[in-house]
């Protein structure tokens, strides 16, 4: 009788599209296994409380550990294949970091951001666009890769204009409320109101929204293309490489948009018009383009609130950046690094969880080798599949950060001045980041994951934003800990910045 039930529910299933369903035989096994004992909670088996059969916490960690990962439809890594693909984009992305870091630390001394300083609330909302929206493109294509949907030449490109179009919507869009943000804000802290300021902040941040995007966009494809063509885990690969060039093409066209129109302002002040009219009058196009695909139409109605969310996030980020960048010397060197590891870091952690529930299990069922909200230890470190790729990325983060403060404090500085109380407290804050970020990031996507939200369109625009936010308040932290014992960076080093 059994039998014949689960049949019919295979009748029932089979006419369902893979992405939606994920392994049949994995779903199965989770309808009937959620309904059993959690096999952590130590009550099955014979095991008993200090009995014979009963394991330490460790040991049943490693026990459930290994049980979840071979379930069907779970796709297996070795943990050296995770560590290889994921470092190299890593640190490919770091040295993006950093080049924003450098390129941050030059520009503040420029007039336009002297006379517009809400131009530092924009940049950490602008750099947030890649993980609210980029990232986001690149969790649904490498999802789509590892079911298997991406095998029609047509549909591959159906796939790819449709979310290339969405981004530019959504770009367009939260770029010019992120502008209304930073304009708001900087009228109520200053009391002071300019037009010209106005509609220089409103240019400058549409275009380096979606003129970065568009960028971004197309290195992520042909990243996602190129890794499913040589049979790899687009989840390890995608999101920092685009992130690699994501902060400093951002900070580059920021500070060369913003400078150009403040130069002119006086006399040409009509070009802020006519480049705010350009991207309203391509938004129809784009929200056409949009509703006509199959892929992006249900984005495109439901994509906004993680994304606006987002970005009021990113932006209570660019609160702490305007308000420590005349307090803390350097301090706008090294928040691009930890905001960048953060959210590159979480990123490839929500997507990998993501793939996996996909995987595993029907959008509304958490899977049974897991719960919305685990210990810290079994979701971090062992205990549930995605521990193994968590605490190889916080390990990752440890030397990598030691590296990329190096090499941007000897850039910034002509010389090596990091000082071992600086390194400690940066690593310390950025761990703390990161440990932070992961633990998070597995309550946000398996809580969207019961509620029936898509992670690949939601759980990512939070993540980053909260590493934004999280980063440059730790950093704040970090930076006041050494003021108060009288160890600031760069204390007795004349500082080489470019003049403008």
């Amino acid at each position: 009788m059994r039998r014949r039930q689960i049949n019919t529910d295979n009748d029932k299933l089979s006419g369902l599209p893979h992405s939606t369903t994920g392994s049949l035989s994995s779903i199965i096994t989770t309808s009937i296994a959620s309904s059993e004992p959690d096999p952590g909670a130590g009550g099955g088996g014979g095991g008993g409380n200090g009995g014979p059969g009963s394991l330490g916490h460790d040991g049943q960690s490693s026990v459930d550990e290994k049980m979840a990962l071979n379930r069907p439809g779970i796709k297996q890594e070795k943990w050296t294949t995770i560590l290889i693909q994921v470092s190299i984009p890593f640190f490919l992305a770091g040295i993006g970091t950093i080049g924003a870091g450098i390129i941050l630390g030059r520009v503040e001394k420029w007039r336009v951001f002297k006379s517009v300083s809400e131009l530092f609330i924009l940049v950490p909302a602008l750099l947030g666009l890649k993980g609210n929206l980029d990232m986001c493109l690149a969790s649904r294509l490498s999802t789509q890769v590892n079911l298997g949907n991406m095998t029609s030449r047509k549909e591959i490109i159906r796939m790819i204009v449709g979310n290339i179009a969405l981004v530019q919507v959504q770009a367009t869009v939260a770029s010019f409320l992120v502008a209304m943000f930073a304009i708001a804000v900087g009228a109520a802290m200053d009391g002071n109101f300019q037009f010209e300021h106005v509609m220089l902040l409103i240019a400058s941040g549409m275009f380096t929204a979606t003129s970065s995007c568009f960028v971004l966009d197309f290195v992520l494809v042909a990243v996602i293309l190129l890794s499913q063509k040589y049979k790899l885990n687009p989840d390890n690969l995608a999101t920092p490489l685009a992130a690699s060039i994501g902060d400093v093409v951002s900070i580059s066209l920021l500070s060369f948009i913003a400078s150009l129109l403040f130069d002119h302002i006086k006399t040409h002040l009509w070009i802020t018009f006519v480049v705010i009219a350009c991207y309203l009058i391509l938004l129809p196009m784009w929200v056409t383009v949009v509703l006509k695909n199959k892929y992006t139409r249900p984005v495109l109605k439901s994509g906004w609130v993680p994304v606006l969310s987002a970005l009021c996030i990113s932006g209570l980020g660019g609160l702490v950046l305007d308000a420590a960048v005349d307090v803390f010397n350097g301090f706008v060197v090294f928040q691009p690094i930890i905001n960048g590891i953060g959210g590159n870091l979480v990123s490839v952690q929500a997507s990998k969880i993501s793939t996996m529930l996909h995987q595993s299990s029907i959008i509304g069922i958490i899977p049974p080798h897991t719960k919305v909200f685990e210990w810290p230890w079994k979701a971090l470190f062992k205990g549930v599949p995605y521990a193994k790729t968590a605490r190889l990325l916080i390990m990752m983060s440890i030397p990598g950060n030691i590296v990329f403060i190096f090499a941007a404090d000897y850039i910034h500085m002509s010389q090596s001045t990091v000082t071992v109380y600086f390194a400690l407290s940066y690593v310390v804050a950025s761990l703390i980041q990161v440990m932070l970020l992961m633990y998070i990031a597995h309550i946000i996507v398996h809580a969207m994951w019961k509620w029936k939200i898509d992670p690949d369109n939601s759980s990512i625009p939070y993540l980053t934003a909260l590493g934004d936010l999280l980063g440059s308040s730790l950093l704040a932290l970090a930076f006041l800990f050494l003021l108060s014992i009288n160890k600031e960076y760069g204390a007795g080093y004349d500082v080489l910045n470019a003049s403008n």
